[in-house]
């Protein structure tokens, strides 16, 4: 395609202690590209993930995400690769002693933005960007599990990045509701943000199709959907239309802040400055 790779995966191996868990993975990843990764649980879908934002150590085969050498990394260099990603995780992770509009002023603020004028606008054009502007002042509990996560999405395009990792993330949603978040996911990559997908949900893979990898035999193995009109657009990256999508023209977003000793998007209130 010619563009620089978001991820180049080049036969790793991926283990949890003594534990192999996925060996010889092949996985490259175009900017824009729009990829799921589908597999039994315990198969390995969500320790691939972990190696991609460095929770994970990888010690053999060629591993590069964002142009960074992932069996090279150091702990202190992972602040700024995963300043460059978004997560969005299945059990949302929100903070919930503050309402919506405070959990993303934190983010904002814990990774360096200054100005409040400026972070009171970021906010607004994301939260229109989900189509839930007018839930700024509302806690996490009076939202329902689809509008959480999209204040989660929210939360994930604030600070522009180039990839965003989904884990399940229509694992606790309605058909409504997990409709609406895959909507917005593939709007984004049709605005250039690369998105991984982790999911069981065959239908949604049929109703949106794109690549699809399944972890398998602890094998990450390139597969097909059957009846998933568009397979051969998604195989170029190209994600295609769908009706009732929030309004395209997305800005990309960012995590939770992260600390050299904090795993991903996992920083709590007492830790907020």
């Amino acid at each position: 395609m010619g563009e620089t790779l978001i991820i180049n995966y080049q036969r790793v191996d991926i283990q949890r202690g003594d534990n192999l868990v996925l060996r010889d993975v092949d996985l490259q990843v175009h900017p824009g590209e729009f990829v799921y990764i589908t597999g039994i649980v315990g198969s390995g879908k969500s320790s691939l993930l972990k190696t991609i934002y460095g929770e994970l150590d990888i010690t053999s085969g060629t591993a590069e995400v964002l142009g960074r050498d992932m069996t090279r990394i150091r702990r202190r260099q992972l602040p700024a690769l995963r300043k460059q990603l978004g997560i969005v995780f299945q059990d949302f992770q929100l903070l919930m002693d503050r309402n919506v509009r405070r959990n993303l002023d934190f983010v904002l603020r814990a990774t360096g933005w200054k100005k409040k004028a400026e972070r009171e606008a970021r906010i607004l054009e994301v939260m229109q960007r989900v189509g839930l502007e007018d839930k700024l002042d509302k806690m996490p509990y009076e939202l329902s599990g689809g509008e959480q996560q999209r204040v989660c999405i929210a939360r994930a395009i604030l600070n522009t990045p180039r990839l965003i990792l989904a884990d399940e993330a229509t694992g606790n949603q309605d058909a409504e509701s997990g409709n609406q978040t895959v909507t917005i996911l593939h709007e984004l990559a049709q605005a250039g943000t690369a998105v991984i997908m982790v999911t069981h949900n065959n239908h949604l893979i049929q109703q949106f199709p794109a690549t699809v990898y399944e972890c398998t035999q602890q094998r990450l193995l390139r597969a097909e959907v059957p009846g998933a009109e568009g397979n051969a657009n998604a195989a170029e990256g190209r994600v295609p239309s769908a009706e009732g999508r929030v309004p395209g023209g997305f800005a990309a977003g960012a995590t939770l802040p992260q600390a050299d000793d904090i795993p991903l998007a996992t920083i709590s209130p007492e830790e907020e400055a």
